[in-house]
């Protein structure tokens, strides 16, 4: 019997996992925790590439990994751009009104308006939003399609902070307690009812997804952070992203799941340096913690928020060798391990750019796996994008809804 046409949907998946297994060695390896990566001595020429890049080219690059990168000599740079190149989805409807994101970040509103105008709610569906914070999202779907709706939140601060919110705006919105992830949160779905989620981050939306399969609620969903999960080990949801992923070997792990996340909107110049800085003195710490310990390994160091950072890098230093139980000597050269942080970071700022390359096929690869396992379900899918990268990097909307 002659084998099956392959759909786009299909070669996309197949072809993105054979890139991610066969260039795991670059993507993998976090540029931070190595002073030398496992894979300089064998890319040379990528390596002093890297290295040679003006602070403008790295802006660029990290902004854009794929117009004229000079990295197209070692990686399939043109090939995964034409994969990562998903359709965009059309909007329906008029901007929502400004007045209706009072008490919304500007940013944030401009995402809900996005991907209210986005979603594809049949008439007499009822509504309800996963994850709903303080409801924003619910609110705008009720007055634009003029419905009621359901926020669940597991948060009872958050609940009576959405109660309030629908009441002074008269919306129809009932904001109801409930862990998603509890056994009873299926009671909010069903054939009738169009689950939303806007940013509903790993574990929240996996366990969203196979609630909706077995009960038949549609979905819209744009996912993020899927490295918060419970399990230390990626597990295909799809029975297609587990035969790929075991004919190819792979195993992603948290920190591996982290990198489909970590392409950020470009922030003031203010908060970009204060961000360099950080990064500047942890790998400065790095270096005196190796010296001080003998041992020639990173040490994970816990983040602090940046109103919290000490003002001085001995400050830092101090802070953080109290938290990892390391002596300090009377005599450290603090200036010396300042400029080794300095010059590390723009090292690894570089290094990094090969991780950028595979930072969106890696979270287009997650999403193919969901939008399958729906689609095995007896959904009908659609994967595409719903706004601009500079107002949310995490702008792919999956929708389902049963055949």
């Amino acid at each position: 019997m002659p084998k099956p046409p392959e759909s786009n949907t299909d070669y996309r998946f197949r072809r993105l996992t054979e890139h991610l297994a066969e260039w795991q060695l670059l993507w993998r390896p976090l540029p931070f925790m190595h002073r030398q990566l496992p894979w300089r001595e064998r890319y040379p020429g990528l390596a002093e590439c890297l290295l040679g890049l003006g602070e403008s080219e790295v802006e660029r690059l990290q902004a854009d990994p794929w117009r004229n990168s000079p990295l197209r000599d070692w990686l399939p740079v043109d090939e995964l751009a034409e994969l990562v190149a998903l359709p965009s989805l059309d909007a329906a409807g008029a901007t929502l009104p400004e007045a209706w994101g009072r008490h919304v970040g500007g940013r944030k509103w401009r995402q809900i308006d996005a991907f209210v105008r986005r979603l594809p709610l049949s008439p007499g569906e009822s509504v309800v939003e996963w994850c709903a914070g303080k409801g924003h999202l619910a609110r705008a779907l009720v007055r634009r399609y003029g419905i009621e709706a359901t926020g669940l939140e597991w948060q009872p601060a958050l609940c009576e902070k959405g109660r309030r919110l629908a009441t002074d705006q008269g919306v129809a919105l009932q904001m109801q307690e409930q862990d998603v992830l509890a056994s009873d949160a299926a009671r909010w779905l069903g054939p009738g009812t169009h689950v939303a989620a806007l940013h509903a981050c790993g574990d929240l939306h996996l366990h969203l997804l196979e609630l909706a399969a077995a009960t038949g609620s549609s979905v819209s969903l744009a996912p993020c952070c899927y490295q918060r999960t419970r399990d230390a080990t990626y597990r295909p949801l799809s029975r297609r992203g587990a035969s790929l992923y075991a004919e190819h070997a792979l195993s992603f792990s948290r920190e591996d799941l982290a990198l489909a996340v970590q392409e950020t909107v470009t922030a003031p110049q203010g908060v970009r340096r204060n961000r360099e800085r950080a990064s500047a003195w942890r790998l400065g710490f790095d270096a005196l913690q190796r010296q001080l310990r003998g041992v020639d390994a990173y040490l994970p160091v816990p983040s602090l928020a940046y109103g919290r950072v000490p003002q001085s890098f001995e400050a830092f230093c101090r802070w953080a060798a109290a938290r990892k139980s390391i002596p300090l000597r009377g005599d450290v050269m603090w200036e010396r391990y300042e400029r080794e942080g300095w010059r590390r970071q723009a090292e690894v700022a570089r290094l990094e750019l090969v991780r950028h390359v595979f930072r969106r096929p890696l979270e287009i690869w997650l999403l193919l796996d969901r939008q399958c396992r729906m689609e095995e379900a007896g959904f009908r899918t659609e994967l595409g994008v719903f706004c601009a990268p500079e107002l949310t990097p995490r702008n792919l909307l999956l929708r389902a809804s049963k055949e």
